[in-house]
């Protein structure tokens, strides 16, 4: 389907790339690429993800129970992404012992040397740094023999502490910030020629309900207003295209903090023959010379689009001819132009695939770019170590009732469902989100298996075993 132009107004200056390389494109298969052979200081700066906007990281630490417990996911990957000896995590809260235990010795990962540094301390050190002063920062965290110093995202505070302790970072600031803007993503794709959703740009909440009522001349029931650096269902809106709809005219100042927002055509089944919509997502690493594919998921998403999981590989994937290689030749349009900005890492481009009636292919599109550890970075990676090749599915899963970490684990061990990499498959606890007493609230859960329908039933055995019912839920 030919996809309509783009009206812009104001476009962000774009500067100029600092990057030259044009990176070769690697399918690396199902199988983990060579990853960074060097020794990292990660900070797990999750209420970074807005870089400075400060209403969005403040909806973020509120919608998201437990975010000073989400860098524990880092824990039985760091050594994976990071090949050297030293590795350090500054986390924000202690992981789950009982976990620890698990990765390490029964698991048999090698695991990094965790310190803990809350986010006030963090940010009050790069503040006092950037203002000239110059207080002791080995007093807050140690390098320890740290060759790199990366976190979610390379912000201000990143950037000065890095410079203060010595350190190169992964990805410049520039590069971060430039890698995760779907305003700048949007214009690349638009260059290349990819399929585009309807697209206008609003630079305030006043332009919001003109731009849904042109979405409505075009057939659309529901827009969604995209603010151009988001995460984890922070900065997307889904609107009703209804002229005169109080929701469009609320729209919040934080949405702008970037710049204009994007207002799109929301696809669903009925619209432009469409009979269903799917949510891949490929998983890139970048390197210097390289962006290797090593992982196509499916988003396992909220009617809202906010992530609770990941599965691989998608269901609908074999009986599609020719869309994973769509879905690759996409990806390396969009994994080079990261790369020009300068981002280097692991990302993940996500994608809607728009299905049509009998006999009609599938539409492509690009969703957006995620240049960090994503949540389906840590399945993916943990997966594709474990098992190459084979079906893997992740959930969030919060429990009714909040369970002990130690028990958790051990009526998984006792049912056999517990994965050990001696099994053929399993199930692997990524990480425990706790309360203020210790106790497990809610989890991220990968299933390892040979084929794709065993996952949801060792799952839905797991949840039998564990005696305590549960809910899927947002990243």
């Amino acid at each position: 389907m030919a996809s309509r132009p783009a009206t812009r107004t104001t476009p962000t200056p774009v500067q100029d790339p600092p990057s030259a390389i044009v990176p070769e494109l690697v399918d690396a298969g199902g199988r983990l690429p060579p990853f960074w052979d060097e020794s990292v200081l990660f900070v797990a700066n999750l209420l970074a993800l807005f870089f400075g906007n400060e209403e969005e990281t403040e909806l973020l630490r509120a919608e998201v129970q437990g975010a000073d417990t989400y860098g524990g996911r880092l824990v039985p990957i760091l050594n994976l992404l990071f090949r050297g000896t030293r590795n350090q995590l500054l986390l924000e809260r202690p992981p789950n012992p009982a976990l620890i235990d698990y990765f390490g010795n029964e698991l048999g990962l090698g695991l990094p040397e965790i310190q803990i540094v809350s986010h006030q301390e963090y940010l009050e050190l790069g503040r006092r740094l950037a203002e000239g002063q110059t207080p002791d920062a080995t007093a807050l965290f140690r390098t320890n023999g740290a060759t790199v110093m990366d976190g979610y995202v390379t912000d201000d505070t990143l950037s000065t502490l890095a410079r203060h302790v010595g350190l190169p970072t992964v990805s410049p600031r520039e590069g971060s910030h430039r890698g995760n803007n779907k305003y700048l993503l949007h214009l690349a794709l638009e260059s290349a020629g990819l399929p585009l959703f309807d697209t206008f740009f609003a630079e305030s909440s006043a332009e919001v309900p003109e731009r849904l009522r042109r979405l409505r001349e075009l057939g659309y029931r529901s827009g969604a207003v995209k603010s151009q650096l988001g995460a984890s269902g922070i900065g997307i809106l889904k609107l009703p295209t209804e002229a005169g709809s109080a929701e469009a005219a609320g729209v919040p100042d934080m949405m702008f903090h970037e710049g204009p927002c994007l207002v799109q055509g929301w696809l669903e089944a009925g619209l432009q023959d469409i009979t269903s919509i799917s949510s891949p997502s490929v998983q890139l690493f970048l390197d210097h010379e390289h962006v290797f594919f090593y992982d196509v998921t499916e988003q396992l998403l909220r009617d809202d689009s906010v992530h609770q999981g990941n599965e691989s590989p998608p269901p609908y994937l074999d009986g599609q001819s020719g869309l994973r290689e769509e879905l690759l030749r996409q990806a390396g349009i969009a994994g080079r132009w990261l790369h020009e900005q300068g981002y280097r890492g692991t990302a993940s481009v996500d994608f809607l695939v728009a299905h049509r009636q009998e006999g009609g292919a599938p539409t492509v599109y690009v969703c957006e770019i995620n240049a960090r550890v994503t949540g389906a970075t840590y399945p993916s990676v943990l997966a594709r170590h474990f098992r190459p090749g084979g079906a893997w599915l992740m959930r969030n899963l919060r429990f009714a009732s909040p369970l002990a970490g130690p028990a958790l684990l051990a009526r998984l061990r006792g049912a056999d469902l517990l994965f050990r990499p001696d099994q053929s498959g399993g199930i692997l606890p990524i990480n425990f989100n706790t309360g203020a007493d210790g106790m497990v609230v809610k989890g991220q859960f990968l299933c390892l298996a040979s084929s794709p329908p065993d996952c949801p039933a060792m799952l839905q055995a797991a949840g039998e075993t564990l005696g305590v019912s549960w809910q899927q839920e947002r990243d």
